[in-house]
């Protein structure tokens, strides 16, 4: 049996390389770095002779002992199209290969947004016909070790049926700089929405972290492995629900199990406690004989994450929303004289769950007169967890995960530098960006073993404007990435004037892969251009006044309002107690003050999570980043 065994395993050994095989990432249709020494590697027998010939060089090499092998070409000018053979046992034709500049795209959903899904997404993809830019997506994966490989993509030519849902950031990034440069352009994109910074650093740096020393990674991928199963089945069970199957929301069901519990409030602030999955909520109401006959409005307030919602045992609506209000129509024919009853089952899948608006977003709404419906209510579980979310199991979970997955298999790759468009995810911690940003760039460098450009987006304006000036876990976020320039060939896009404030994902991402180009244009390329909006130098009071200079003012400063304004700037004194100020333009500078604050000490501008009035350029039309004078102390360095 042994023996058997042993031969069984030497055979799918054998198998798995009896033929030479390559990572994913080479097909045809690739880009390759010009300019730069390229390492092809691959798979084959123990001792298989393997040959590559490719644009008038041939080179050799014999797979090693655990069938691993790795040739280096020179490096070549751009251009193509070239053909590359490689040949073991077996022989590997990769065709319609170009030599140009390879860039990493990555971070999270704004990185990850189609092009489809832009402004004038179907004129931008009828248009998209660039067959010297190429484009590979890293498929989605997780792991607690470096893997080997990525997942089988593929690459191809930029056209209508190839770009649609790939990243427009990426895409608009490169249509300008193979447009101002006729230089071919490969794209890897692999990002991922929602995920923080810590699960694309390597372990080496984030297993140097203290909450992280002395963890088993085995031990962890055996945990992962058995809570995915737990998951698993959860999720069935939330499928199946219980309240569904005996149908609760009936009038006609048993009140057996319910317990009261006061409404709005966030489960966890509650008796409920920190749970996940769904729990029903029920509340009974008298309707005044006068309202009756009449259509109303139920209205909830924001649910937090999904809900189904009935109303006297017929369903009225449903929302898988966390952030948005309810609020559902119901017509004369479903109220009833005297008792009412709503039923709402809740799925929270993670983090805070339940009714979380305020006690006046909770009413009936009938011809203008209102039922409040906030205080007493009764809630019944109906299959939850207290041990673990729904979404635990994810690449937030544990970091270095998609580095791992994502990042590792392609850092033998050679390429021309990388663009990240990610910080949403880590708003809270963005003291502590400030430290991992910087880490992680260096980081991908030591593994690439290249110092290759990096440029980055600054999260663009979002929510609801500030109507007095207040602290800022966003701008916070904003200062750590403009920190981060202090890393050699660096750069930044800035975006607050083109954000939504209702949208996290804003749909005019033409002008940022537009200004990433320029940034890329001056530090990578070398180009004599005006690439970066202003940016804060230094200040100096004069009386009452504070007076600011700036870097990168272009060919001069300019404000866009049509009185001369200048506006998003704010002010304090030694209170440090902000108040709007005025300011406007003198020469090259910028002079603030207000009469409210007879000995300023320092400046704000555009700080706040959605400075949507900032006005301050450059006359090249590119935006000032935010910036403040200070640095006092910000309401995430807590965290």
């Amino acid at each position: 049996m042994k023996i058997f065994f042993s031969l069984f395993v030497s055979c799918i050994c054998v198998n798995a390389f009896a033929d030479v095989k390559l990572p994913n990432i080479f097909t045809s249709n690739m880009v390759l770095q010009r300019d730069k020494q390229l390492k092809i590697w691959g798979w084959a027998d123990n001792g298989e002779a393997v040959a590559i010939n490719f644009n008038g060089q041939t080179v050799k090499t014999k797979s090693g002992k655990d069938g691993s092998w790795l040739l280096m070409l020179k490096p070549m000018n751009y251009g193509g199209p070239f053909t590359m053979t490689i040949t073991g046992k077996n022989n590997i034709s990769l065709t319609n290969i170009l030599m140009g500049d390879v860039w990493i795209c990555s971070g999270q959903s704004n990185m990850e947004f189609g092009l489809r899904n832009t402004r004038d997404g179907a004129k931008e993809v009828s248009e998209s016909k660039y067959p010297s830019i190429r484009l590979f997506t890293v498929k989605k994966a997780t792991a607690y070790k470096p893997l080997k490989d990525v997942t089988d993509a593929g690459w191809q030519e930029c056209n209508p049926e190839t770009v649609p849902d790939f990243s427009a950031v990426a895409y608009f990034f490169a249509r300008k700089i193979n447009t101002d440069l006729n230089i071919p352009i490969g794209l890897i994109h692999t990002s991922w929405g929602g995920t923080n910074i810590q699960t694309w650093t390597s372990w080496d740096v984030m297993g140097k972290e203290e909450k992280y020393k002395g963890v088993n990674l085995d031990e962890k991928d055996k945990e992962d492995a058995l809570m995915k199963t737990r998951q698993g089945e959860f999720v069935t069970s939330l499928k199946n629900d219980k309240g569904d199957i005996e149908k609760w929301y009936a009038l006609t069901a048993s009140n057996e199990g319910w317990k009261n519990i006061q409404q709005p409030q966030s489960w966890e602030s509650s008796e409920i406690g920190n749970a996940d999955g769904n729990i029903w909520f029920k509340k009974e109401f008298e309707l005044p004989e006068a309202m009756f006959g009449k259509d109303g409005v139920l209205n909830l307030g924001p649910i937090d994450d999904n809900d189904v919602t009935y109303f006297n045992g017929i369903q009225s609506g449903a929302t898988n929303n966390y952030s948005a209000e309810r609020a559902y129509k119901l017509s004369s024919g479903q109220f009833k004289k005297g008792k009412n009853t709503i039923v709402v089952k809740v799925t929270d899948t993670g983090g805070g769950g339940g009714f979380y608006g305020k006690a006046e977003q909770m009413y009936i709404e009938i011809d203008g007169k209102r039922i409040p419906l906030a205080g007493t209510w009764q809630y019944k579980p109906s299959a939850i967890n207290t041990a673990f979310g729904i979404q635990d199991v994810g690449p937030n979970a544990f970091p270095s995960q998609l580095y791992n997955a994502m990042i590792a298999p392609i850092t033998q790759y050679a390429i021309k530098g990388a663009i990240w468009y990610q910080g949403e995810a880590n708003t809270q911690e963005a003291y502590n960006y400030r430290a991992m940003f910087p880490k992680m760039i260096t980081d991908w460098r030591k593994h690439w073993n290249d110092n290759f450009p990096f440029f980055w987006v600054q999260l663009a304006n979002f929510m609801a404007p500030d109507s007095i000036p207040a602290q800022s876990d966003w701008a916070e976020l904003r200062e750590a990435q403009s920190m981060t320039l202090s890393l050699p060939a660096t750069g930044q896009a800035i975006i607050t004037d083109i954000g939504e404030r209702n949208d996290i994902h804003p749909k005019n991402k033409q002008d940022v892969g537009y200004r990433l180009a320029l940034v890329a244009e001056k530090v990578a390329y070398g180009k004599d251009i005006v690439y970066s909006g202003p940016q804060y130098q230094s200040m100096k009071k004069a009386d009452n006044k504070i007076i600011v200079s700036f870097s990168n003012a272009g060919s001069g400063l300019m404000l866009k309002d049509r009185y001369g304004y200048a506006k998003g700037f704010a002010v304090a004194g030694e209170d440090k107690k902000f108040v709007w100020a005025k300011a406007y333009l003198d020469g090259d500078k910028v002079v603030v003050y207000s009469d409210e604050i007879k000995n300023p000490v320092a400046v704000r501008y555009a700080w706040g999570n959605n400075p949507d009035d900032a006005n301050l350029y450059n006359k090249e039309g590119l935006p000032a980043s935010s910036f403040r004078t200070d640095e006092w102390k910000g309401i995430t360095q807590k965290n």
